[in-house]
């Protein structure tokens, strides 16, 4: 696991977490994981390709996910409105710009696709060379779990499908 690739998508999450939930965050579990990334709630994924490679995955507990969405529409939801589920790949799209400045400073050249809502009850799949690291953050307006899978490009084997 390369923390230098992964600490700017941390420091983007705690952060962009902060404000759009207008809280203060802290991280309440952290673990490694080989194995599939099966979803708790509402949760999008944006995968990275070039000279890193990667997903991150931002799983907001419903409550959250309707909590932010109303701040942001002025509006009362519930956690099946499409917005909702629009909201969670917005927050994951914040997370990944946020770190991808700092990575494109440090000079990498890469390709951010944009965020795909994760609806199956199926896990995202890594391959046996990669390790994530999940945490989660505990806020007073609920959980979000970011998953956190990255590496260079050059560690890579020619499979573009396990992401």
């Amino acid at each position: 696991m390369r923390m230098d690739l992964i600490q700017p998508f941390i420091n983007s999450a705690d952060a962009v977490l902060a404000e759009a939930l207008n809280c203060t965050t802290h991280v309440s579990d952290l673990s490694m994981e080989e194995h599939a990334y099966e979803r708790q709630w509402l949760a999008a994924r944006v995968t990275i390709t070039g000279d890193i490679e990667g997903r991150v995955i931002v799983d907001v507990e419903p409550e959250t996910a309707v909590r932010v969405a109303n701040q942001l529409a002025g509006a009362e939801l519930t956690a099946s409105d499409d917005l909702v589920r629009e909201t969670v790949c917005e927050l994951a799209n914040l997370v990944i710009g946020n770190a991808v400045t700092t990575l494109n400073d440090r000079g990498f050249q890469f390709k951010v696709h944009p965020p795909e809502f994760h609806s199956s009850p199926e896990g995202l799949k890594g391959s046996e060379d990669t390790e994530a690291i999940v945490l989660r953050f505990e806020t007073d307006a609920g959980q979000v779990n970011v998953n956190i899978a990255m590496q260079y490009r050059s560690r890579r084997k020619d499979d573009a499908s396990r992401w």
